[in-house]
């Protein structure tokens, strides 16, 4: 599914009844006028404007326009505060902040994974020879990742395991990747 047809929009709930009805009341003829010229690299003038087209840019303005799935996005970022807001109405006040950062040019995994050999042979590499093995194969990198971090999950927090984390029974989790 691409962003265009994975987005919507969002409004601030006191918000929300005056924005229903202004929009319900938008001249969709002046609207698609405007998006021509604005898509063109045209602009209005605030001064210059009709009734109509103000009533168009106020709307706009007060709404949001949510393509959550373009990774890394600001809007994508607002759709996850939002879901970790929700989930803390939810579940309440987490217990814990985790941060997991596994390092891909240290561990023995990562380098497995990114070398062409089949048998695993531990050896001491250089730096910069590690680095380079990663670095040609990002694939590799992100492997290790998934498997590091599935690996916590089941081990650490018990997801997915018929036994309790180490932290006891989790109750919820959320996690995200810093881009």
């Amino acid at each position: 599914m691409n962003s265009v047809n994975a987005s919507f929009v969002t409004a601030r709930r006191k918000n929300f009844p005056s924005i229903a009805k202004r929009l319900a009341d938008l001249d969709l003829d002046v609207l698609e006028r405007l998006s021509r010229k604005v898509e063109a690299g045209g602009y209005v003038a605030a001064g210059e404007r009709t009734e109509e087209e103000q009533l168009c840019y106020t709307v706009m303005r007060e709404l949001d326009l949510v393509a959550y799935q373009v990774q890394g996005s600001a809007t994508s970022k607002k759709f996850m505060r939002n879901e970790i807001w929700a989930l803390i109405e939810f579940m309440g006040a987490p217990s814990w902040f985790i941060t997991f950062s596994p390092s891909d040019l240290m561990h023995p995994l990562c380098l497995y994974f990114a070398d062409t050999k089949t048998e695993f042979k531990p050896e001491i590499r250089m730096p910069d020879v590690r680095r380079r093995l990663i670095a040609d194969n990002p694939v590799a990198g992100a492997r290790f990742f998934h498997f590091m971090v599935q690996t916590f999950l089941q081990c650490v927090l018990g997801i997915d395991s018929n036994e309790a984390g180490l932290f006891g029974k989790t109750s919820a989790y959320y996690g995200t990747v810093e881009q």
